[in-house]
């Protein structure tokens, strides 16, 4: 019966996250009775079938609304599968993750006639969301499941962010970036003046087209609108860029501010070793890299350089620690400071629960100590107090082993680098926070160190 049983077949995740099909004999009886022609033709537009079974949903007696409602529900949950094995076509190889893995965030229906509670699965969200006046019911779901919450945490942990070049563009003021490219990329003010000017010409001539266009999804410029933001940046700069050259510098532009987006919002960067940054630094940055007779001489300046970089690594993360620890007991009364300094050493320092912690420190429970301690919010508040220290002081390190003129590109390698570095560090005192207190963890690096601090201040 092809495509049509998609209307009375339900795609499911079981407990264990296995895909499953489940029919639904009572839909698939009523789809039948309503569209007897599926037997022998599959050529009904899917529009004109949605049309009927949404007018039945709204208007029939009660049975048979969540009949015609359950058939599209079924139907839904077809194309938000479409959805998932379209993003794992286009991610899931280089950023390591299945189409089982992207349904289990959004593939919640029970297959159930009536919902046995006030819950509202997901599919059903998008149903109720729905205005055939607008859209079709496919290109809705699709916008939906790429809005999904849940879907898009877990592409953002990947390292994935799902809005256009264009939207990010256009919706980042000047000031914005000219904070994130000082503070997250550590550029310098006359690259950030550049970029400045760039965003403003796209601004200029983009939004003005957006808005005659009254609004709606971001698209790619028009080659009409970059030769417009090649001939408005002339007026800033004396320099006439080609098209392409601006299309290129505004995707540039994009990709680091989307790199940005995904830090704050909690996701991973591209992940590469500063082992593997130095190397790549130098390949393309010291004169006569492939002449053999400085081979020696230009393995000697990484090590030199891998010397100096990994205690200042160390130094900066004490230093981070304390400014936030610090920050942390200024912000509380002296009673209250005294507690959490002792409760983050009991809980980093000598491994025990917070239960025991709350007795100890005389907090009602184990939910208290934790409201209390906000682990999760000290761990960020370290790693971007790290990124901070270590962004200026390396990159005036990596200058010594670089010509000038390949700066940019090795500061944006250098910040990928660290992102890394620290991402390891933050990501291994997570888990040590999280490992059951009985299996006494191997201590990560981020608590020997804090211990270290706290032994020092703690009398």
């Amino acid at each position: 019966m092809g495509l049509k049983s998609r209307y009375w077949q339900l795609v499911k995740i079981d407990a264990a996250g296995r895909l499953q099909i489940q029919e639904i004999t009572p839909a698939k009886a009523f789809f039948l009775e309503m569209f007897p022609t599926a037997t022998v033709n599959d050529d009904l537009p899917d529009v004109e079938i949605h049309k009927k079974l949404l007018q039945l949903s709204q208007n029939a007696p009660a049975d048979r609304c969540l009949l015609a409602e359950r058939c599209l529900l079924c139907f839904i949950s077809w194309e938000i599968e479409q959805v998932c094995l379209q993003l794992e076509a286009k991610f899931g190889t280089v950023h390591g993750f299945k189409c089982s893995e992207l349904l289990l965030c959004v593939l919640d229906d029970d297959g159930k006639l009536e919902p046995v509670s006030n819950y509202q699965s997901f599919s059903r969200q998008i149903l109720h969301s729905f205005d055939p006046e607008k859209s079709n019911l496919t290109t809705w779901t699709n916008k939906r499941v790429k809005q999904n919450h849940r879907l898009n945490q877990f592409l953002l942990e990947c390292g994935i962010y799902l809005v256009s070049d264009w939207a990010i563009l256009n919706d980042t003021k000047p000031k914005q970036l000219q904070r994130i490219f000082r503070e997250f990329h550590c550029f310098s003010a006359s690259e950030i003046l550049q970029s400045q000017q760039l965003l403003e010409s796209y601004h200029t001539i983009y939004r003005t087209a957006r808005l005659q266009q009254q609004g709606g999804r971001c698209t790619i410029p028009t080659t009409h609108q970059l030769q417009a933001i090649a001939t408005l940046l002339k007026s800033k700069t004396n320099e006439l860029l080609s098209s392409e050259t601006v299309m290129t510098q505004l995707q540039k532009l994009a990709e680091k501010l989307r790199r940005y987006r995904i830090y704050v919002r909690g996701g991973s960067l591209p992940a590469e070793s500063l082992d593997i940054v130095a190397e790549d630094v130098y390949d393309e940055a010291i004169p006569g890299y492939h002449n053999r007779t400085q081979i020696v001489n230009d393995e000697d300046e990484q090590t030199e350089f891998l010397q100096l970089y990994r205690p200042q690594f160390i130094a900066s993360l004490e230093q981070a620690l304390a400014i936030v620890t610090q920050r942390r007991v200024e912000q509380l009364q002296q009673n209250k400071a005294k507690k959490f300094l002792l409760a983050l050493q009991l809980f980093h320092c000598q491994n025990l629960s917070m239960t025991e912690i709350a007795v100890k420190v005389e907090l009602r429970a184990q939910d208290a100590v934790t409201r209390f301690l906000k682990l999760k919010d000290f761990r960020a508040d370290v790693r971007q107090e790290l990124l901070i220290i270590l962004c200026n002081s390396v990159m005036e390190l990596a200058k010594n082993y670089s010509r000038s003129d390949s700066l940019q590109t090795l500061e944006e390698k250098i910040n990928i680098a660290l992102n890394e570095q620290i991402n390891h560090v933050i990501e291994a005192a997570e888990i040590q926070a999280q490992t059951a207190k009985t299996l006494t963890p191997k201590t990560s690096l981020f608590n020997q160190r804090l211990c270290r601090y706290l032994d020092d201040i703690i009398s």
